[in-house]
């Protein structure tokens, strides 16, 4: 069922239940008012009939002069007058209920119907003599109207239904045909056309969804511009060794090569070769680190040992290395600096960016900052090398990508963009700031819990 049948129905029940209530409190009112105006107009003649009695003139013509002059005759109205030595034997034209002679004993009046035929019944004391008078006559204009009125608000309920059917149907469509727009126009955006967007109008929700979609879009523009450009820059990447080598196959596989010559060009082989396994490794890691790190063993890591174990790893890979290792903020609580990581990935991110500072620096200093604050484990590295060039600093996690200084220095521009994604995978964050050919800090933020 769709959105728009649905509010429709719900709108119909909603104003069905509305209406009933209101119809019912109508009739409920209505009769009740009836039947009391009729009753009062019963206990008035009650009330005549009762003062005629007591009179101490019992000229008939003068009772039927009063009620002829003031009141007029109601339909099959009659009178019964129930002396006090007949309290126990009381015959009218209609059995009445004993409770209704109860009722009159006791609060010394008493009402009750019958279908259509009313009856109001009044103890009187007086003239040294005790006596019930009651009084009867039939309410036929007074059903009627009930009756009227009953059909109409049956045939109102109904009509009300219908219209409220009608107008919930326009309302709805109305309200949904944003919506219908939203839906034509995100139809029309496929993977060749990802540059379109969808009109914003207004801040009302619909606006917001839309506003949603087209930040989705530019999420997935950008998504798809950085897989283009990683595959052309991987392409371009693996193209370049592979060239190389292929030039000194020919080169190696001429017969009027010396020694010497085949030596240099399976040693160039062997260097592109290992080029290109590492270009193919951290392509791999790259693209293992993408998902969810559910697959990977995670253990609990002090930070402060691993910083140790890099600095080892990083010395033996540049021998003249100079890393500072700065524990002097550690807390006292060992706890505030162990964490639940995969520890071959993390000492390979964090590793990849201590290399990248001696290297980039030419092996002067290099400073290693762990602090603990408020949960929270920061992993500052800090060197005096080349430093970024301001333009480039916002490229510089992007696979392949290397500053427009870094020329004389050997890197393929993966580094950075695998450390980042290792990071990421244990719910961390890097921050970079740099000054050219000052500084360059970066650091890893890592939560604790």
């Amino acid at each position: 069922m769709s959105i728009a049948r649905k509010i429709t129905l719900l709108f119909a029940i909603l104003s069905a239940i509305i209406i009933s209530l209101l119809s019912g409190f109508v009739w409920y009112f209505a009769n009740d008012f009836a039947f009391e105006d009729f009753y009062k107009r019963l206990e008035a003649r009650v009330n005549i009939a009762a003062e005629i009695r007591v009179a101490e003139d019992k000229n008939d013509n003068m009772y039927a002069k009063v009620r002829n002059q003031y009141l007029e005759r109601l339909p099959d109205e009659k009178e019964f007058v129930i002396e006090k030595g007949d309290f126990n034997n009381v015959k009218l034209d209609v059995e009445l209920p004993s409770s209704f002679y109860e009722k009159i004993k006791k609060l010394k009046v008493a009402r009750y119907r019958k279908e259509n035929h009313f009856y109001v019944g009044k103890y009187f004391t007086g003239n040294q003599q005790d006596r019930i008078i009651i009084v009867s006559a039939n309410d036929p204009f007074g059903f009627r109207e009930l009756k009227d009125l009953q059909k109409t608000l049956i045939a109102g309920f109904f009509l009300s239904i219908i219209m409220s059917f009608i107008v919930g149907w326009k309302f709805s469509n109305y309200m949904l045909n944003p919506l219908r727009k939203i839906i034509k126009s995100v139809k029309k955006i496929k993977a060749e056309n990802l540059h379109l967007r969808l009109d914003v109008y207004g801040t009302d929700e619909m606006a917001q969804l839309s506003q949603t979609f087209n930040n989705m879009l530019n999420r997935l523009e950008t998504a798809f511009e950085t897989q283009n450009n990683f595959i052309s820059n991987a392409s371009h990447e693996l193209r370049t060794p592979l060239t190389i080598i292929s030039g000194e196959v020919e080169l190696a596989m001429k017969s009027d090569a010396d020694g010497q010559d085949r030596y240099l060009a399976l040693a160039k082989i062997k260097d592109e070769s290992d080029r290109l396994e590492h270009i193919l490794t951290s392509l791999l890691g790259l693209a293992q680190t993408g998902f969810n790190g559910k697959n990977h063993p995670w253990e609990l890591v002090r930070i402060d040992e691993l910083l140790w174990d890099i600095k080892r790893t990083v010395n033996q890979v540049h021998p003249e290395s100079k890393i500072e290792i700065d524990f002097s903020n550690l807390p006292a609580e060992e706890d505030q600096i162990t964490i639940k990581a995969n520890i071959n990935l993390l000492k390979l991110a964090i590793a990849n960016i201590v290399s990248n500072a001696c290297k980039y620096s030419n092996n002067k200093p290099v400073l290693v900052t762990l602090e603990s604050k408020a949960n929270v484990l920061s992993i500052a590295v800090k060197d005096h090398g080349i430093g970024i060039p301001a333009g480039d600093v916002q490229h510089i996690f992007e696979p392949f990508y290397r500053a427009s200084n870094t020329s004389e220095f050997k890197g393929y521009g993966i580094g950075l963009p695998l450390s980042l994604n290792i990071i990421r995978l244990h719910r961390g964050s890097i921050a970079i700031s740099s000054i050219e050919n000052i500084a360059t800090e970066i650091k890893v933020l890592l939560p604790v819990n």
